[in-house]
């Protein structure tokens, strides 16, 4: 909730605000399971839109819908207020602008990118490509890029990676050796990211990053829901759906310094999956990302159970941390406890690293930047009850509400321009006529010389059999004559 224009999180012997000039600073909430991050996340999520900022956030569990609906009073969040010192008919109970999305199209609007959007790096990661078949799809798309063919679902990349190895050949001086394998490996990945819902993900019309950054009538900012309880079964596209995402925003949004409020805030729960598996160079491109966004407007929160799970030069750009409880029980997890502990100002009133151990559920260690953005004393708070309704939403009124929204209809249907695919079947088509009609051409040719050969040969014939009837006909009439006249002596000798 807002108190004062900050954003008041939790409460313990001091409130525990964020600072909206701040809140571009990124954030981490960790924990572990059951200690309340969700809980944080809403409180957040709601007061961002309370303030005028858009929000995006991934729903894991399906459980961050109700945020549509008004909450209500019970007796756990009437003992909440009554712990932190909050009057109960003064905490307003409220229902939030809400957008739906889902990369299925089955939970929310349907969300998609093109092939080249994606580019070949992000593409590989999420293939799982080696580093030669990596090379590979590289140079696909350099040559689509040169051609001007759009890549934009995956039977382009398909047709496009086909026609890259028939004419390896031609390539080959220019661009290195493309193996009949490496482009063989690449069409079976391709055929595995479609079984796995990426033939949903892939095409047009794709997504307008605008359309998350929106308010309402009354000046809140939309919370933009990404339904994925079956996405999240894929970590892999889900993990690579989030980070493209964060590498759009980066090139999209113009620099715009520091500003009183960020543009976006960007909750990505289950963050582990970012980085685990991920490629040196990808690290160091979400790294890169999350240290030059901020000056954009746009505010990463990442939502994770440890805080070893983020990579350290990322971990260092969250400037306002909620560390909900960590249990040791094994000399792993005790020295994950000492280094979390170790992140935090040192806060005199008690041991961090034992209170790390003690919280309660709905309990947190939480240290937001100050107006110089230097981190403040580490504080035991209570957090906040959400304002809006806790848990799911029943399919009905999910799908009413996205019927209600005026974006209903501007993604549902996919298209189908032309592209690579298109392209490159009217060129095959194109050479298969020409082909066809050389081949038919040829055999009217043969045709026609075995015609004029036959009437040669029967002209030759006629002309042999006249000769030689002519040549009868006077060998006859001179064997007549000859026997005429051997016959006339004859009987002239006889009288």
């Amino acid at each position: 909730m807002l108190k004062d224009g900050k954003i008041l999180v939790g409460k313990g012997e001091l409130e525990s605000c964020i600072l909206p000039a701040m809140a571009n600073r990124h954030g981490l909430i960790a924990g572990a399971t059951g200690t309340g991050k969700t809980i944080t996340l809403k409180v957040m999520a709601e007061s961002f839109s309370d303030l005028g900022v858009p929000v995006f956030l991934a729903d894991i569990k399906g459980d961050l819908a109700g945020c549509v609906k008004a909450g209500k009073a019970n007796d756990n969040i009437n003992g909440r207020l009554d712990g932190l010192g909050i009057p109960r008919d003064s905490f307003m109970y409220k229902s939030y602008p809400v957008r739906f999305w889902d990369v299925y199209g089955e939970g929310g609007h349907p969300v998609r990118t093109t092939i080249s959007e994606m580019g070949a790096t992000l593409l590989s990661r999420l293939l799982g490509l080696t580093d030669i078949q990596t090379g590979v799809l590289s140079i696909v798309f350099r040559i689509a890029d040169e051609k001007g063919w759009m890549l934009i679902d995956l039977k382009d990349l398909r047709a496009m990676v086909s026609y890259v190895a028939d004419h390896a050949d031609e390539y080959r001086n220019e661009y290195g050796n493309v193996s009949k394998q490496s482009a063989g490996a690449i069409q079976r990945a391709l055929l595995q990211l479609e079984d796995a819902g990426g033939d949903l993900f892939f095409g047009e019309p794709d997504i307008q990053l605008s359309d998350w950054m929106q308010t309402d009538d009354n000046g809140c900012g939309y919370i933009n829901i990404l339904h994925c309880p079956k996405l999240s079964q894929t970590p892999l596209l889900y993990s690579t759906f989030m980070l493209w995402l964060l590498a759009e925003l980066f090139e999209e949004l113009p620099e715009a310094g520091d500003l009183e409020k960020p543009k976006l805030v960007f909750f990505f729960d289950e963050a582990h999956l970012l980085f685990s598996g991920a490629p040196k160079s990808l690290r160091e491109k979400v790294e890169q990302v999350v240290k030059l966004i901020r000056s954009k407007g746009v505010g990463v929160y990442f939502i994770t159970q440890q805080p070893s799970d983020i990579p350290d030069p990322v971990l260092a750009q969250l400037g306002n941390r909620v560390q909900h409880a960590l249990r040791a029980y094994t000399p792993a997890e005790q020295k994950a406890i000492r280094a979390a502990a170790q992140s935090f100002r040192i806060n005199p009133a008690f041991d961090t690293e034992t209170a790390i151990t003690e919280l309660g559920t709905g309990e947190a260690l939480i240290s937001f930047l100050d107006e110089k953005g230097r981190p403040s004393m580490v504080e035991r708070a209570t957090i906040l009850p959400p304002q809006s309704s806790m848990g799911a939403i029943d399919d009905d009124r999910r799908k009413a509400e996205i019927k209600a929204d005026d974006y209903y209809g501007k993604y549902e249907n996919a298209e189908d321009t032309e592209s690579a695919y298109e392209i490159i079947n009217a060129a095959e088509e194109k050479e298969a006529a020409a082909r066809e009609e050389a081949a038919q051409k040829e055999a009217e040719e043969k045709e026609k010389a075995a015609k004029a050969k036959e009437k040669e040969k029967k002209k030759k014939n006629s002309v042999v059999g006249k000769v030689a009837n002519s040549a009868v006909n006077t060998i006859g009439r001179e064997i007549g004559r000859s026997i005429g006249r051997g016959l006339l002596n004859t009987i002239k000798k006889m009288f």
